[in-house]
């Protein structure tokens, strides 16, 4: 199953966070692009972030996006 726009650009959004602590969140701004504030919406709808804007990662979010980020180094290093 090919990766989507849509997945993509949630993979992105997770990627952004810092895993290296759980007091760091994010915040998008009504400004941001309007897939940007999508993406991140649809992550809430998912359960995977706290905020429709973004927030703090859920338990699973965590674990999603310490899979996302893993893969993308994997794929980035030569």
């Amino acid at each position: 199953m090919p990766y989507t726009d849509q997945i993509i650009e949630e993979v992105n959004i997770l990627a952004r966070y810092n895993l290296d602590t759980s007091q760091e969140g994010i915040k998008v701004h009504s400004s941001a692009e309007s897939d940007v504030i999508e993406a991140t919406e649809r992550l809430f709808n998912k359960g995977l972030v706290s905020q429709q804007d973004g927030g703090y990662l859920t338990s699973l979010g965590r674990d999603a996006a310490e899979h996302a980020q893993n893969l993308l180094f994997i794929l980035n290093s030569n």
